[in-house]
């Protein structure tokens, strides 16, 4: 092969891997648009319509980890393909279902084998793209492509439900699914990591247990905190998650490697990675609600009108990548939750008689200048650091934290709106949309909580100015090898 065409391959294959990126982070949003409808033709309880969001970020942030190490060890190509395959089926089981569980076993499929696709597709470009201006370019391409994931979802999700059908949120999938196994099959190369690989896989299960123990016990809190069901689910996911820590500091090849997570900047910046995913999933899904059931948007008007927020993150990101070069990231990750935090309580003045502009718009301007200032140098301290052999587990972590977070937020932010809605219709305070606001106000005070604590974590691990933490995406990547 000539290296015109080799080079003309190269880039296709970077086409297809960020395509896939695409599916990845868009589906984490592309069904919040639709839940409104789904719940409505499917009849989903509040919790049933909560876990349709959570069982795919639970599966995906749960499953990174394995998934990173399965690419590695049996082969990219191979994972990729494989992964491509299971979520194309998860995505069609979805878009046929008949009943709230079809739907939500086909969301946690669908995060199981993204679990899979994600770190293959990161992983393979690595070996495409082995150094040099390409790499950075490749790299700047596929980070740009997964930065605008999360808007394109939104937008998509309210075409489709608005014009088609909300199935079709998830059926969009397997057309880009064929043609992302197809080109896969012709255009990329295998490869695996050398040496002696083995499977952690104690730390697989306790980890999975734990992490599903602790949200579904949040989801029970929503009847109550003190049952038996309640006290017994969270209890037993702490369990399982302190068996977890146990078994990788005694395990040769540990799943996750604990010297990644305990240091004190690395560390604090994973549980604020947990916290911020926690809002961008967990809150914005009942910004979706208030916006379709409340103010009355159609889907479409919905997706545009959550879009500012994405706008806002990437036009003040390049800022914030200044900031962060010049005062250190400590100010940032200080400020930033505040900002963010101060967004969401101006969020939760929402009443039912009032208008976009002036009850959601300012707001999220504010949280998407609070996330971006968080954003930049959290991404960065996650990373620094890490030594070469660790760097796609401290990643797949990384992202791990935010899935995991946002299911974990959802979940409390549910009970938040449960316990403020049911209080609402009990004292006949209320009309039914008057009860809705409540709740969704009641959520939005909950994750400006949230923000607030990330405050205080910035303050306590963050300690010292860090103008030097900076990782760029090739060279994580880089290291993943």
């Amino acid at each position: 092969m000539s290296n015109s065409s080799f080079s003309s391959r190269r880039w296709w294959v970077l086409v297809i891997l960020a395509l896939t990126q695409l599916v990845v982070v868009l589906d984490g949003t592309i069904v919040n648009i639709a839940l409104p409808q789904a719940q409505r033709d499917l009849g989903l309880s509040d919790v049933e319509r909560q876990w349709v969001v959570t069982a795919y970020a639970l599966a995906f942030g749960a499953l990174l980890l394995l998934g990173g190490r399965i690419a590695d060890y049996w082969g990219r190509k191979r994972t990729y393909l494989v992964g491509m395959v299971g979520f194309g089926v998860a995505s069609v089981v979805g878009g046929i279902a008949q009943t709230g569980g079809e739907l939500i076993l086909a969301r946690g499929l669908q995060g199981v084998f993204a679990a899979m696709m994600a770190p293959a597709a990161l992983a393979l470009l690595t070996v495409t793209f082995p150094g040099g201006r390409e790499r950075n370019t490749a790299f700047a391409v596929f980070g740009a492509v997964a930065g605008a994931g999360a808007g394109v979802g939104l937008v998509l999700g309210g075409l489709l439900t608005e014009f088609v059908d909300w199935r079709w949120c998830l059926l969009v999938n397997v057309p880009i699914v064929i043609v992302g196994f197809v080109a896969g099959m012709l255009l990329v190369t295998e490869s695996r990591a050398e040496g002696e690989n083995r499977y952690d896989w104690l730390g697989v299960i306790t980890v999975a247990l734990g992490l599903g123990s602790l949200v579904y016990g949040f989801t029970l809190a929503e009847a109550s905190w003190v049952s038996i069901g309640t006290i017994g689910f969270i209890a037993g996911g702490m369990v399982l998650l302190g068996l977890f820590v146990w078994i990788e500091s005694r395990v040769a090849q540990p799943l996750l490697p604990l010297r990644i997570v305990l240091d004190r900047v690395r560390g604090g910046a994973f549980l604020l990675q947990a916290i911020a995913g926690s809002v961008m999933i967990g809150a914005t899904v009942y910004l979706t609600f208030h916006l379709q059931i409340v103010l009355g948007f159609t889907p479409l008007q919905a997706g545009l009108a959550s879009l500012p927020l994405t706008v806002v993150i990437s036009l003040v990101a390049p800022i914030a990548t200044r900031l962060l070069s010049r005062f250190g990231a400590r100010p940032l990750m200080i400020g930033g939750p505040l900002i963010a935090a101060a967004g969401l309580f101006l969020l939760s003045f929402i009443t039912v008689g009032g208008d976009y502009a002036t009850q959601v718009l300012p707001a999220l301007v504010l949280l998407g200048i609070g996330m971006a200032m968080l954003f930049v140098p959290m991404q960065n301290l996650a990373l620094t650091g890490v030594a070469a052999h660790d760097a796609g587990a401290a990643s797949a972590t990384a992202n791990a934290a935010m899935q995991i977070g946002g299911s974990l937020g959802l979940s409390i932010f549910t009970t938040a709106y449960a316990a403020a809605e049911g209080g609402a219709i009990v004292t006949g305070s209320a009309s039914q949309l008057a009860a809705f606001v409540e709740g969704y106000s009641a959520a939005f005070v909950a994750a400006g909580v949230a923000m607030l604590v990330g405050c205080l974590l910035a303050i306590v691990f963050i300690r010292t100015p860090r103008p030097e933490a900076s990782v760029t995406a090739s060279e994580t990547a880089a290291a993943i090898e």
